[in-house]
């Protein structure tokens, strides 16, 4: 079928609104505009759906919801039924898509958990295993930019889907039609007959009961509580609630809320960006952090599942340094394997689980413990099923998971990402640190000095659009076809290809004992690269990463 066509038969469906309509018409006559909405569906990637809102078969709209939701629905039903939680974020349109979900679960016999309001996405995955519901959906495009909206899907585990139910639901998708095979049901007529039942502040205090039973010391925060300040940053998103409440009961007297992003806003409109891997979106948090003097300041990107740091530091010419994810997770590790073994909360065979593009770091830290760390894909999907699997074997008992890009799994409550545990034990570490007169840089300097010093960098190439697919599939090409034998004159010892395995990755062994890995993303339409360096102290460690992000960003712009 021509995009023509496809276009053709969305004009002609009963199913659009009047609004939607006038969007196409007023487009027909653009071929590329035409081709980027309808050369194919939007692809499951590493969490379930993601892409720019708009209407058209390669954009999040309520059409794109209910045609998964109906497919989602029919598999469902055929392992068994039950209950589906359903979680959404401030987005534009997530509350519609949304009840757009319930409608259709509830129309296929399903019965519907929907949150009254904007919750955090590890709430979602708490709900589905406190509530032993068979599947959960979250609407969120997680830290993406304004233009962009999701459909996240999970299992009764409270995990996102792995890649073969995922796969099961793609396939179903492509077996029914986008409008005739949809069943629906309103909204309202299914409240009232008892199919769709609203959750509010009662998972809240079962989830915050949870966060904060990961806390090891709850009286590292109370014994510093008159010194240590705290800024917080939502980033006008789903965290504004959740994370100042956990941190109050915490004992911390001194948290100063960034208020202007303190508001659910779904244009983001006081950040360019609300992704917390970039320091330029702590623009007004460092400005109310210099004035209150804060040790520390964190934010949450907009549902809550990613938590950056940045620590107070006179050598820093803003005064705040941005903590990567890389280092954070290596913190948090040596902190949890240290404190809940003087605890006696430390069990068996302790594991850390970490993505193949995370730092080394975290094995010597885990080692150094006499703790195991392994690695996974990219995707707490994968770590998820690794811990079920390590525990249910007896060969491990896991504690800890992260990815480098800010999200971090503690404890059994939840199956996913989860920024309210994080910024617990965050400030539960900082308050730790402040009782020995260190910080955060120095804690980790100490980690440098134990197990040895490594710094990262991460290259990113933005290619949207159907052009920018097809040239990052010829940029993966041209590595596996025509792989490079030395880089910037250090020799390739080896190359290891993921892609048989199950995953796009390429990584790149060098002589001095740096990996190099390069992957498309799955939930943005970028290249990335990431530089993982060892070197003889923190400058050699820094100084090799940059060189090789330096070639990558040659590379990636030939």
């Amino acid at each position: 079928m021509t995009h023509a066509t496809e276009l053709s038969r969305w004009l002609n469906s009963s199913a659009l609104s009047d609004s939607e309509r006038d969007e196409l018409l007023a487009i027909e006559n653009n071929a590329d505009e035409v081709q980027s909405r309808f050369f194919a569906p939007l692809p499951f990637g590493t969490a379930g759906l993601r892409g720019v809102c708009g209407v058209g078969l390669n954009r999040m709209n309520r059409h794109i919801v209910r045609w998964t939701t109906q497919a989602f629905s029919e598999i469902l039903v055929e392992d068994g039924g039950g209950t589906v939680a359903i979680c959404f974020d401030p987005r534009h349109d997530s509350r519609e898509f949304a009840r757009c979900a319930a409608e259709v679960f509830a129309a296929n016999g399903l019965r519907v958990r929907i949150f009254d309001d904007i919750r955090p996405t590890p709430e979602l995955s708490f709900a589905v295993r406190h509530y032993k519901c068979a599947a959960g959906v979250n609407i969120t495009a997680s830290h993406n930019t304004q233009e962009y909206n999701g459909y996240k899907l999970y299992g009764a585990d409270g995990a996102q889907l792995p890649t073969s139910v995922s796969a099961r639901v793609a396939e179903r998708m492509a077996q029914i039609d986008i409008f005739d095979s949809v069943k629906r049901v309103d909204y309202d007529e299914a409240f009232a007959d008892g199919l769709i039942t609203v959750l509010g502040d009662e998972v809240d205090s079962a989830f915050l009961d949870f966060a904060l039973s990961e806390v090891t010391d709850r009286n590292a925060i109370p014994a510093v509580a008159d010194e240590l300040r705290v800024v917080y940053t939502p980033f006008h998103g789903a965290g504004r609630k959740l994370v100042p409440e956990a941190l109050h009961r915490l004992g911390l007297k001194h948290l100063h809320c960034v208020e202007a992003q303190m508001v659910a806003d779904p244009s983001f409109g006081t950040v360019a960006s609300p992704n917390p891997e970039n320091p330029e979106s702590f623009a007004l948090a460092t400005e109310l952090a210099r004035k209150v003097n804060a040790h520390i300041i964190i934010g949450t990107d907009p549902d809550s599942d990613r938590i950056a740091v940045l620590v107070r530091d006179a050598a820093n010419t803003s005064g705040y340094r941005h903590i990567t994810g890389h280092k954070t997770g290596a913190l948090l590790l040596d902190y949890l394997l240290t404190a809940r073994k003087a605890a006696w909360r430390l069990p068996a065979k302790p594991t850390a689980l970490k993505t193949f593009v995370t730092t080394d770091l975290t094995r010597r830290v885990a080692e150094y413990h006499g703790a195991q760390c392994f690695d996974t894909f990219t995707g707490f999907k994968y770590m998820a099923e690794l811990k079920a699997e390590l525990e249910s074997s007896g060969r491990g008992n896991v504690i800890f998971s992260y990815e480098e890009s800010y999200g971090y799994m503690i404890g059994d409550g939840v199956r996913d990402k989860d920024a309210v545990t994080a910024a617990s034990i965050i400030v539960e570490v900082t308050a730790h640190y402040l009782a020995r007169g260190m910080t955060l840089i120095d804690a980790l300097d100490a980690i440098y000095a134990r197990v040895g010093y490594y710094d990262e960098a991460a290259v990113n190439l933005v290619m949207p659009g159907v052009d920018g697919l097809l040239a990052m599939q010829e940029l993966m090409a041209r590595l596996r076809n025509a792989p490079p034998q030395t880089i910037r004159g250090i020799a390739v010892e080896s190359i290891h290809d993921y892609l048989p395995e199950g995953s796009n990755v390429l990584r790149f062994n060098m002589a001095d004992s740096t990996a190099v890995l390069v992957r498309p993303s799955g939930t943005e339409p970028k290249i990335k690269a990431y530089i993982l360096a060892l070197g003889n102290d923190a400058a050699n460690a820094a100084e090799k990463a940059e060189m090789y992000a330096s070639w990558a960003r040659n590379h990636f712009s030939d």
